[in-house]
Protein backbone atom coordinates (compact mmCIF):
# COMPACT_ATOMS: atom_id res chain seq x y z
CA UNK A 1 0.00 0.00 0.00
CA UNK A 2 1.15 3.38 -0.91
CA UNK A 3 0.24 6.53 1.18
CA UNK A 4 0.74 10.66 -0.01
CA UNK A 5 0.03 12.77 2.47
CA UNK A 6 0.17 16.77 1.81
CA UNK A 7 0.91 19.42 4.26
CA UNK A 8 1.48 23.55 4.27
CA UNK A 9 -1.78 24.24 2.89
CA UNK A 10 -3.38 27.46 4.62
CA UNK A 11 -5.00 31.26 4.51
CA UNK A 12 -2.37 33.65 3.22
CA UNK A 13 -2.77 36.99 1.77
CA UNK A 14 -2.19 38.34 -1.72
CA UNK A 15 1.62 38.55 -2.37
CA UNK A 16 2.10 35.99 0.21
CA UNK A 17 3.88 32.48 -0.01
CA UNK A 18 3.27 29.18 1.42
CA UNK A 19 5.15 25.97 0.90
CA UNK A 20 3.28 22.27 0.02
CA UNK A 21 4.83 19.07 0.90
CA UNK A 22 3.87 15.90 -0.36
CA UNK A 23 5.24 12.40 1.42
CA UNK A 24 4.99 9.43 -0.21
CA UNK A 25 5.56 6.22 1.84
CA UNK A 26 4.76 2.46 1.71
CA UNK A 27 5.45 0.07 -0.62
CA UNK A 28 7.80 2.23 -3.39
CA UNK A 29 10.26 0.40 -5.37
CA UNK A 30 10.36 3.52 -7.58
CA UNK A 31 9.29 6.92 -8.45
CA UNK A 32 9.06 8.59 -11.61
CA UNK A 33 7.22 11.92 -11.76
CA UNK A 34 5.80 13.77 -9.35
CA UNK A 35 3.30 16.27 -9.56
CA UNK A 36 0.73 19.19 -8.08
CA UNK A 37 -2.11 19.54 -9.33
CA UNK A 38 -5.48 22.11 -8.46
CA UNK A 39 -9.07 22.36 -8.58
CA UNK A 40 -10.66 25.63 -7.71
CA UNK A 41 -14.39 25.40 -7.12
CA UNK A 42 -16.30 24.62 -10.03
CA UNK A 43 -13.76 23.93 -12.13
CA UNK A 44 -11.59 21.00 -13.64
CA UNK A 45 -8.60 19.70 -11.87
CA UNK A 46 -5.20 21.36 -13.50
CA UNK A 47 -1.79 20.21 -13.66
CA UNK A 48 -0.05 23.41 -11.49
CA UNK A 49 3.77 21.89 -11.96
CA UNK A 50 5.58 18.03 -12.61
CA UNK A 51 8.90 17.01 -12.31
CA UNK A 52 10.38 13.75 -13.26
CA UNK A 53 13.73 12.57 -12.15
CA UNK A 54 15.92 10.68 -14.92
CA UNK A 55 19.79 9.76 -12.95
CA UNK A 56 20.87 12.66 -10.92
CA UNK A 57 18.54 15.14 -13.62
CA UNK A 58 15.11 16.37 -12.84
CA UNK A 59 13.11 17.56 -15.83
CA UNK A 60 10.47 20.60 -14.43
CA UNK A 61 7.47 22.31 -16.40
CA UNK A 62 4.99 24.64 -14.94
CA UNK A 63 1.56 25.94 -16.37
CA UNK A 64 1.86 29.17 -17.86
CA UNK A 65 -0.13 30.95 -15.31
CA UNK A 66 2.47 30.22 -11.98
CA UNK A 67 5.46 29.96 -14.43
CA UNK A 68 8.49 32.27 -12.39
CA UNK A 69 6.35 32.18 -9.20
CA UNK A 70 6.17 28.77 -8.21
CA UNK A 71 9.26 26.21 -7.76
CA UNK A 72 8.61 22.67 -7.43
CA UNK A 73 11.43 20.24 -6.17
CA UNK A 74 12.21 16.93 -4.65
CA UNK A 75 14.29 14.75 -2.24
CA UNK A 76 14.01 11.32 -3.71
CA UNK A 77 15.74 10.12 -0.48
CA UNK A 78 12.55 10.87 1.01
CA UNK A 79 10.02 10.50 -1.55
CA UNK A 80 9.12 13.81 -0.93
CA UNK A 81 7.32 16.88 -3.41
CA UNK A 82 7.48 20.35 -2.64
CA UNK A 83 5.81 23.44 -4.17
CA UNK A 84 7.00 26.81 -2.93
CA UNK A 85 4.56 29.16 -3.99
CA UNK A 86 5.41 32.84 -3.96
CA UNK A 87 3.38 36.00 -5.04
CA UNK A 88 0.17 34.01 -4.29
CA UNK A 89 -2.99 36.08 -6.12
CA UNK A 90 -6.47 35.07 -5.37
CA UNK A 91 -6.95 33.05 -8.08
CA UNK A 92 -4.20 30.16 -6.97
CA UNK A 93 -7.06 29.81 -4.09
CA UNK A 94 -7.89 26.05 -4.51
CA UNK A 95 -7.42 22.77 -3.01
CA UNK A 96 -3.88 21.45 -4.24
CA UNK A 97 -3.31 17.84 -4.87
CA UNK A 98 0.00 15.77 -4.96
CA UNK A 99 0.05 13.07 -7.66
CA UNK A 100 3.30 10.17 -8.03
CA UNK A 101 3.84 7.83 -10.59
CA UNK A 102 5.53 5.04 -8.91
CA UNK A 103 6.80 1.57 -9.13
CA UNK A 104 5.13 -0.53 -5.80
CA UNK A 105 7.01 -3.74 -7.13
CA UNK A 106 4.53 -4.95 -8.84
CA UNK A 107 3.21 -2.57 -12.16
CA UNK A 108 3.56 1.26 -11.96
CA UNK A 109 0.62 3.37 -10.96
CA UNK A 110 -0.62 6.91 -10.23
CA UNK A 111 -1.31 8.02 -6.94
CA UNK A 112 -3.31 11.21 -5.38
CA UNK A 113 -2.92 12.64 -2.02
CA UNK A 114 -6.16 13.62 -0.11
CA UNK A 115 -5.68 17.36 -1.15
CA UNK A 116 -4.83 20.43 0.91
CA UNK A 117 -6.73 23.84 0.60
CA UNK A 118 -5.01 27.40 -0.04
CA UNK A 119 -6.85 30.41 0.26
CA UNK A 120 -5.66 33.30 -1.33
CA UNK A 121 -7.29 36.88 0.00
CA UNK A 122 -7.28 39.89 -1.58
Amino acid sequence: QVQLVESGGGLVQAGGSLRLSCAASGSIVTISTMAWYRQAPGKQRELVARIRSRGRTNYVDYTDSVRGRFTISRDNAKNTVYLQMDSLKPEDTAVYYCNANLHDGSRWSDYWGQGTQVTVSS
